[in-house]
C-alpha cells in the first residue's frame, strides 16, 4: 500500500500520513498532523498541526480539522461540517493558548453542515444529524438532531436507528440495553 496525494494538495514536511491514505484536490495537511492508515481527505480539507486522526477516517469535502481536534478510528465527517477550537473568538485578540480540545470517539458520524463547538466529546458510534449544532458532550450511540442538538434516539454501530427501550436488537444482529439515558451494547 502507498499514500495517494493529489498534485494540487499541500502536505507540509513532517506530517505523518498512514499507509493507504488518500489526500485529494486542494487539501492542506500541516506539518504536525498525525493521520492514520486508510484515511480519505476530500477536496479542500484542511488539517492543522495539533490534530490526531485515527485509522479509516473519512473526511468529506470542505472540512477544516483545526488544532486541538482528535478523531478516533472509523469517524465519518460529512461535507462542510465544522469544528471550532476557540469558544469566544475575536479577531483583535489572540487566543491560541485557549484552544479547547474536541474528541470524536470511534465510529461516530458527523453529518453534513453540522457544527461541533470546541471542548466537547462525541461518544463512540454517536450520529450527529446534518445541520445540528453540538455544544455539549454527546453520549455513545446517541442520535443528535437540531439547534442546539438534542438526543432524539439511539443508533446501532451499523448506522441504523434503534427502536424501543430495554433489550433491543438491530437487523444486523447487534443487541443493546437501552434506558432513558444510555445505550449499551450487549
Amino acid at each position: 500500500m502507498t499514500v495517494t496525494i493529489h498534485p494540487t494538495a499541500i502536505v507540509d514536511e513532517g506530517a505523518q500520513i498512514g499507509e493507504g491514505s488518500r489526500i485529494w484536490h486542494w487539501a492542506h495537511v500541516c506539518s504536525g498532523a498525525h493521520i492514520g492508515n486508510s484515511c480519505s481527505l476530500g477536496q479542500n480539507v484542511f488539517v492543522g498541526n495539533d490534530v490526531v486522526i485515527g485509522n479509516n477516517v473519512k473526511i468529506q469535502n470542505n472540512v477544516s480539522v483545526y488544532d486541538a481536534v482528535q478523531l478516533e478510528d472509523d469517524v465519518f465527517c460529512g461535507p462542510s461540517m465544522v469544528f471550532t477550537n476557540v469558544y469566544n473568538p475575536r479577531s483583535a485578540i489572540t487566543r491560541k493558548n485557549e484552544y479547547r480540545k474536541t474528541l470524536v470517539r470511534r465510529g461516530a458520524t458527523l453529518g453534513a453542515n453540522c457544527t461541533i463547538v470546541c471542548g466537547t466529546t462525541i461518544g463512540e458510534y454517536a450520529f450527529i444529524g446534518a445541520g445540528a449544532v453540538v455544544n455539549r458532550d454527546v453520549p455513545a450511540y446517541a442520535l443528535m438532531l437540531g439547534v442546539p442538538a438534542r438526543r432524539r434516539g439511539w443508533m446501532c454501530s451499523c448506522g441504523v436507528q434503534l427502536q424501543g427501550n430495554g433489550h433491543v436488537s438491530c437487523n444486523c444482529g447487534a443487541t443493546y440495553q437501552i434506558d432513558d439515558s444510555t445505550c449499551t451494547p450487549l
